[in-house]
């Protein structure tokens, strides 16, 4: 159960999941554990069937009980009415759509919970943004979650910290005592911009640690892409107003490691593809028809940097390797054998 909630702040009565993934699903059953009411929407009403019958979701997590306290439907309507916060939980790429067919249903005034990593091809916008554009919400009833989050180990009750960023300090703390549980742990910060663009570029960098370890290379290799990813990250959310301190926490440093280095992460796995060889279409193929965040929102991060004047080398390779344009072997080369310059 989570910690007595400080006085003055609403807790949160009614909370709703919208999209039954790994993540989504995971959330879902962390507010459960820690007792706040939850309903989790599902496309396919076989999943959310099993969820509430069967306490399993059969397509992203068979092996992992859920708690009977836990309710899903297909039907957005039910999950949403009475909800005082709305989890959205949905690939970066496809949130506006799903949000601009939501936005009627949503309850008034509702705190509006960002799970999806990534900027928005096109726009440029950071997931929040997507969201007050979307719905006309004020900046201050969005708040996002962001850390070293790997679905699979939460699931399996791993000790696990997050942050819970949001411009009204009030609705953060709301929602840090809906998901705290004894081995989930969430901290509060004001800075969505640092948090956000840290879990959406660490991505990125994943990818290019994945291609380093297809191409067969060591944790010298690793260690030395991660620290570099860190600085391209930092040198990027200071230029668009983040804190440098939030890069060096756990949605910057560490998310960025545990993306980096997990065999679980989506996005080292399908960079090792492509550092094997694989074309981005051979590679999602062999990743069963899914293709990894960062190689979606590559091209965006690179853009952004480049219209903030920001050096982003790692992410412009990873970028040109997603697009066909050079190897991830030609790529490498590169790097290493860029000008010398101060650290």
């Amino acid at each position: 159960m989570s910690a007595v909630i400080p006085d003055g702040i609403r807790p949160l009565d009614r909370v709703a999941v919208l999209g039954a993934g790994s993540w989504g699903t995971t959330f879902a059953k962390v507010l459960a554990d820690a007792g706040t009411p939850v309903t989790l929407w599902a496309r396919r009403a076989e999943v959310a069937e099993s969820v509430t019958r069967e306490h399993r979701n059969p397509e992203y997590l068979p092996d992992v009980e859920l708690p009977a306290e836990l309710a899903a439907t297909a039907d957005a309507d039910e999950a949403l009415a009475g909800a005082q916060a709305v989890v959205l939980a949905l690939p970066a790429q496809k949130l506006r759509e799903n949000l601009q067919h939501w936005r009627p249903h949503l309850p008034e005034g509702v705190t509006l919970v960002s799970l999806a990593k990534g900027v928005e091809r096109g726009t440029l916008l950071r997931m929040s943004e997507v969201i007050c554009e979307v719905t006309e919400a004020d900046p201050g009833r969005v708040a996002v979650v962001s850390g070293p989050n790997l679905a699979g180990e939460i699931a399996a009750e791993q000790p696990t910290a997050t942050v819970v960023a949001c411009p009204d300090h009030d609705r953060a703390i709301a929602v840090q005592h809906a998901c705290s549980t004894g081995y989930f742990k969430p901290y509060t910060n004001t800075d969505v911009v640092g948090c956000e663009l840290g879990g959406a570029c660490k991505n990125v960098i994943a990818l290019a640690c994945g291609t380093a370890a297809g191409l067969g290379y060591g944790d010298n290799t690793m260690a030395s892409l991660i620290t570099r990813g860190l600085a391209e990250i930092s040198r990027l959310a200071v230029a668009l107003g983040a804190e440098p301190l939030t890069l060096a926490g756990l949605a910057g440093m560490g998310d960025l490691v545990a993306t980096c280095a997990s065999p679980l992460s989506r996005n080292r796995r399908f960079g090792e593809a492509l550092g094997r060889g694989l074309t981005v279409a051979e590679a999602e193929e062999a990743n069963h028809g899914q293709v990894a965040e960062g190689v979606k929102s590559c091209d965006a991060i690179s853009e952004l940097a480049r219209r903030h004047a920001v050096d982003t080398p790692i992410v412009d390779a990873v970028r040109r390797v997603c697009d066909g344009e050079v190897s991830a072997k030609e790529v490498g080369d590169e790097l290493i054998n860029r000008e010398l310059k101060v650290e």
